[in-house]
This record gives structure tokens, sequence and C-alpha cells, in this order.
């Protein structure tokens, strides 16, 4: 992998490694990306998503406008309603919109289901972050998916911890080694047809030369680019309310919790079985909450 002192031979010998969160399990086929089929609006909106725990009151970003008009559209078509929160960790997040979870049988996988497009990423980081309540659009991991689609229907909504100054400090020295490590595989991708061709031809002295050259472009993209850091308002935030920091960047933030943190907190608390799923179902129904202007 790439590590801290830039040393990639593992890439440039035995392919791309990646890093990720599989919220979106693979499917048998990938996703279709539409890009221009659904109606775009410009209102602030929000939804309520009914469960039996109570409601959760979501705002939803007019800066991630793709992603809202695509779960308006949804809510509206009732394509949630009778789905699960299939899959639920505790202190991490509660994941649902995957179709396949309305009536489905206790022990079904789930996590695959969804419409047949993906939405292009609208990851408008650092504005929009993982604080607790953020609501999240699941996807494919990174190897599959290296432009960070979004799930068509799956989306997450972030319960997380709180962490200290400290802890943050040393996952900012994390995602210096991430940013490195994506610049490193962008570079790497570019060249594949040359990585491939030295491999075959097995000429180390050529990979070598070749991984030096990326190596030295990666310094120089990652200098021009700046050390990530968190900003003010995201370590109070991280530090006070919590959240999955380590999540930041790599998933489109489309709303956010405004009322019924408590409800999210109980299903986070819920028991649950083999692959993270709720013993007792947690199902949803979710509605537009239509303008009053």
């Amino acid at each position: 992998t790439f590590r801290s002192n830039l040393s990639c031979t593992t890439h440039l010998y035995e392919g791309m490694a990646f890093t990720g969160h599989p919220f979106v399990f693979l499917r048998k086929k990938p996703y279709l990306c539409r890009r221009n089929h659904i109606k775009q609006t410009t209102t602030m909106a929000k939804v309520r998503i009914k469960t039996p725990e109570g409601d959760i009151l979501v705002r939803l970003y007019d800066d991630t406008p793709r992603h809202r008009d695509n779960f308006l559209k949804l809510a509206r078509e009732g394509y949630y309603d009778g789905t699960l929160f299939h899959r639920v960790i505790k202190d991490f997040m509660i994941q649902g919109g995957d179709p396949d979870s309305r009536n489905a049988p206790a022990g079904k996988m789930l996590g695959t289901g969804g419409p047949d497009y993906t939405i292009p990423a609208e990851i408008a980081y650092p504005l929009r972050y993982h604080k607790r309540g953020a609501l999240s659009a699941a996807r494919l991991g990174d190897e599959v998916n290296p432009e960070r689609e979004s799930s068509g229907s799956q989306f997450y909504i972030v319960w997380g911890k709180t962490f200290k100054a400290q802890e943050l400090k040393q996952m900012e020295r994390q995602m210096a080694m991430q940013q490195e490590q994506e610049v490193f595989n962008a570079l790497a991708r570019e060249h594949h047809d040359e990585i491939m061709t030295l491999r075959r031809s097995r000429d180390r002295a050529g990979l070598q030369t070749l991984q030096d050259q990326l190596v030295e472009q990666t310094k120089a993209k990652c200098k021009e680019m700046g050390r990530p850091s968190f900003t003010d308002e995201q370590v109070e935030t991280y530090t006070t309310l919590g959240g999955t920091p380590f999540l930041d960047g790599q998933y489109t933030v489309f709303g956010e919790v405004e009322e019924g943190l408590d409800v999210v907190e109980r299903i986070q608390n819920c028991n649950t079985a083999r692959n993270d799923r709720p013993r007792q179902d947690i199902s949803m129904s979710v509605e537009v909450v239509e303008s009053e202007e």
C-alpha cells in the first residue's frame, strides 16, 4: 500500500489497493449512471422518516441538488415505504433504502438493492461533513467506484461518537496518508497501460523508475493541495456533538436531522443479528414535508 514513506512497490507489482467502507454490497452488474432523469428544484426541502421508534425530520441541502431531488422523487413515489433500516451499527450509523428489504424474511442478505442508476458525487467537503445526524448517500467501494458515485436509493444517518482533540490530530495524519494514497492511485491509473507492459516484460528497473517518478509527482501534487485538516467548526462539533470524521470527504452528505435524533439513538442501540440487521425489523415510510410558501 501507499505508506507515509511513499513506498509504492505493491501497487506497481501487484495492482491497485483501495480504502473504503462497503455501505452498498456489490451487485451482479454495475449501476448505470443517469444524470438528467430528475427534475431539479431549488427549495430548501424537508422529509419526514416515520419509524416504529418515532419520526425523524430531515432537512435536505440545496448545495447537493442531484441527491436532494432524487430523494424527493423517490419519497413522493413511495419508494421507501415499507423498507427497513437493514444495517445498524451501534456508535456508527443506521442505513436504509434497499427496496429488497421490503417484506424480507429473517436472514435474507440485504444491501444490494436499488434503482438502475447511480448519482454523481456531490461531496461538498468541508462545508458538509459527517456530524451526528448527517444524512449521507451509501455507495460501492472505491475499487469498483473510483468516482464515488452514490447509490440511487440507499442512505445512512450518522450517529458516531465524540472524539478527543488529540484523536482528531491523529486522524489528520491518517488523512494526509490517505491523500497521498489516493493521488498515487490516480496517477497509477493514468499509467496503467505502461505499468502492465513493464510487468509483462518483467522490467523491474523500468517499474522502479516509473514508481520513483510517480512518487515525486505525488509529493508535488499533495503539496499543492495542502495538508488535510479539520476546520475549527468540525473540531468543535466532533469533540462535543460527535460523528464519524473518518468518513469525511469520501461520501456525499446531503442533509441533516432537524428533529428526532433521539429516534436515531434508539435505532442505533437496537439488538442486531448477522450482517448488522436488527433482530426486530424497523420499517420506515418517507414523506415530503411540503412548504407552506
